[in-house]
């Protein structure tokens, strides 16, 4: 079936939604065994081997470390020993996953698109939430114009599906999506919830259960991402070649940082991910994850087996699912559908945090969302897999407050050495004294090989993309090579600030503190002092303090302990100044933490800020939503991609109400305007009769 039928009207003309075309949805009870879509299938040999060496691997590395770390305190440990021990092996055992992780990369599988007829429909689908609509739609309008050129046109249409609830961002977005339709060869539709049950789970499942039934697969974007038409194109090919796929999820590359901190991240992610991706993929195999966006689904399947429920008990452990996106991959996965992570794809984009301060505010909402995930591993019919994927995403938080303890443990350790004299004889009658075991070689070792397990990824990966156009592309390999060292350098400041940043965040969400929903900054700037000061002053005071103490009483341990006092001290100065683009300019003229997205953007992200620069000027604040009353051509437009007669709950309804009240005992538009609350603002620029009441008002 085709989608050509709406081009029979201008598409600037064409209404808001096409017609609904319904899909069921069922909520899913996770207590009871799904049934199954097909029968599950059996691994084949390089899923096992690539298990065997990232699971295998750490498992041997963590047993190692105990035994080499239980040496070093003789034969008998004492309590603080035993909780250092305890401790260590953990963190361990997690540093070497990320090395072994790398190796199973070596059994990942290559990857081939095939060819043949393909008339699958598609919807590419952007949720926004208060986001800056000339960028999101621009984006869309570009990746209009890439799929068609791909001959998709037929076959594929764009769905933005607003959440948005500031009155001016809404009126915005409508007159973005009005000038993107006229440049756009394919349906732009749009659609704003009424209310924002459920997050970004609830307004994706609102699209599949009023429109799914028009479409057999859907690409899922955030705001701030991007795919190829040429990748859509063979995403959907590969799909529709396997009915058992569900799920494809590429590697999207971080592009557009413009400040230190966005550039370290995109730097990182451009080297390192696609090698991570790839272990990840081989020992995943077709019980892969999804993360939400820059992905391609089966839109029947997903109906089927996605619908989430919520989670019984108050937030943060229930309510709304947050991180969602795992969650719809384990219950694909149980249901008999394969989920795959394709490594080879380049041609997936997304935008990066601007600074430590807006990554910090990210990773709020993920940790609370993955701590969720403890409560799941109930799941009837749940892959192994799919819990591995729980537990690495749950322990990617928890590892920042276990190596705060094992830091702290190791300090009392130090004291009590330090500060205490050891009873040699405790028994009279012994022959020999008890003399306190402490292997420092040892544990000198223990140290250097841990270092060796966190920086080999990286090395091997920047090795690795000397041999690759990667290297040349990025400046070649002196410069990636000192761009990797750079990199090094200041993760290894910012990593102790994100430790108690994190450990902070898994204190406040065990106490019970919600994390919210708020819009995400997509463009940042540099913070003033007093604001990294009042976020960082505690992790200075604790540097500071630190080092005081063991410059008096254990002057040896500053030497190991020297980046991380040295990061908590300079937090503030890291915090503010890794957030700014002049510093950012600085790099890129040296050639430092440059991508080959930089050197020569894709077509489709110049396409898109042609499109932005050409789109209308954004409404900001009262003054510019006064002068859009006072344009009957913008307005006519606006109410052009609104609902007809939707469903109002009763506190909307009673907005409307004491809108239009308001309305009408007003003398002047900015007299109506001041009177109205921000609900009943928005109940204004929702309804087409009261903004042509308003309108008609004197400004």
């Amino acid at each position: 079936m085709s989608l050509a039928e709406p081009r029979t009207a201008d598409l600037a003309q064409m209404p808001a939604t096409p017609p609904e075309s319904p899909l069921a949805m069922p909520v899913q009870d996770f207590r009871t065994r799904p049934e199954l879509a097909f029968p599950r299938l059996r691994n084949g040999w390089r899923v096992w081997m690539a298990r065997l060496v990232a699971f295998g691997g750490t498992a041997a590395i963590a047993i190692i470390g105990f035994q080499q770390m239980l040496r070093t305190f003789g034969d008998s440990p004492t309590p603080m020993q035993w909780a250092l021990l305890v401790l260590f092996v953990p963190t361990f055992a997690w540093v070497g996953f990320s090395f072994c992780n790398v190796l199973a990369g070596l059994f990942a599988p290559r990857l081939t698109t095939p060819q043949g007829p393909n008339d699958a429909r598609l919807a590419v689908v952007m949720p926004i939430y208060h986001e800056d609509a000339q960028k999101s739609i621009g984006l869309l309008t570009a990746l209009a114009r890439e799929l068609e050129r791909e001959g998709m046109a037929h076959r594929a249409e764009i769905f933005v599906l607003s959440d948005s609830r500031d009155p001016v961002i809404a009126v915005n977005e409508t007159m973005v999506i009005d000038a993107a339709r006229k440049m756009s060869p394919l349906p732009i539709w749009y659609r704003r919830r009424i209310t924002n049950e459920d997050r970004k789970t609830g307004n994706i499942g609102d699209f599949i259960r009023r429109w799914g039934g028009r479409y057999d697969q859907m690409v899922v974007l955030d705001a701030d991402s991007i795919m190829t038409g040429a990748t859509i194109r063979e995403l959907s090919a590969r799909m529709n070649a396997d009915p058992r796929l569900a799920l494809i999820q590429t590697m999207p590359i971080l592009v557009g940082g413009e400040t230190i901190f966005a550039r370290l991240t995109q730097f990182a992610g451009r080297v390192y991910g696609p090698m991570i991706a790839r272990g990840v993929s081989a020992w995943s195999g077709d019980t892969g994850n999804f993360w939400g966006h820059n992905a391609i689904i089966r839109l029947p399947a997903f109906a089927r087996s996605c619908g989430l429920p919520r989670l019984p008990g108050r937030p943060p452990f229930g309510g709304t699912i947050l991180s969602h996106d795992f969650v719809e991959a384990a219950a694909l996965c149980r249901a008999g559908w394969k989920v795959r992570l394709d490594h080879d794809l380049r041609g997936s984009f997304e935008g990066c945090p601007p600074t430590l301060l807006d990554m910090a505010v990210r990773e709020r909402r993920w940790a609370q969302g993955n701590l969720q995930h403890s409560r799941l591993f109930g799941m009837r019919g749940a892959r192994a897999v799919t819990l591995a994927h729980f537990t690495i995403g749950i322990l990617g938080f928890l590892m920042s407050p276990l190596w705060l303890a094992l830091i702290l443990v190791g300090l009392v350790l130090s004291a009590t050495v330090l500060l205490s004299t050891p009873e040699y004889f405790p028994n009279a009658y012994q022959l020999f004294p008890d003399w306190p075991v402490f292997d420092s070689r040892r544990m000198l070792w223990l140290f250097v090989v841990s270092m060796a397990l966190l920086l080999l990824p990286k090395l091997i990966a920047t090795f690795r993309a000397w041999l690759r156009p990667l290297a040349r592309n990025s400046g070649g390999p002196v410069r990636i090579f000192a761009s990797s060292l750079f990199e090094i350098l200041l993760s290894a400041l910012i990593a102790p600030v994100q430790m108690l940043i994190q450990t902070r965040q898994i204190y406040e969400i065990l106490r019970g503190r919600d994390s919210g929903w708020n819009a995400q900054v997509r463009a940042g700037s540099m913070p003033d002092w007093n604001v990294v000061i009042s976020r960082h002053w505690g992790h200075v005071l604790l540097g500071i303090g630190t080092l005081i103490v063991l410059a008096q009483f254990s002057p040896a341990q500053l030497i190991w302990l020297s980046p991380i006092l040295a990061g908590l001290i300079l937090s503030p100065v890291t915090s503010r100044y890794s957030a700014s683009p002049v510093f950012g300019r600085w790099a890129r003229m040296r050639g430092l933490l440059v991508t080959p997205e930089e050197r020569d953007p894709p077509a489709i992200l110049s396409d898109a800020s042609a499109v932005v620069r050409s789109m209308p000027r954004p409404l900001k604040g009262a003054t510019d939503l006064l002068r859009f009353g006072g344009q009957p051509d913008r307005i006519d437009r606006h109410i052009a991609l609104l609902p007809d007669d939707p469903a109002l709950p009763e506190d909307k309804r009673l907005h409307r109400i004491t809108a239009g009240a308001k309305i009408t005992h007003a003398g002047s538009r900015t007299q109506a305007l001041d009177y109205l609350t921000r609900d009943e603002t928005d109940a204004l620029v929702s309804d087409p009769a009261l903004l042509r009441q308003w309108s008609v008002l004197p400004s």
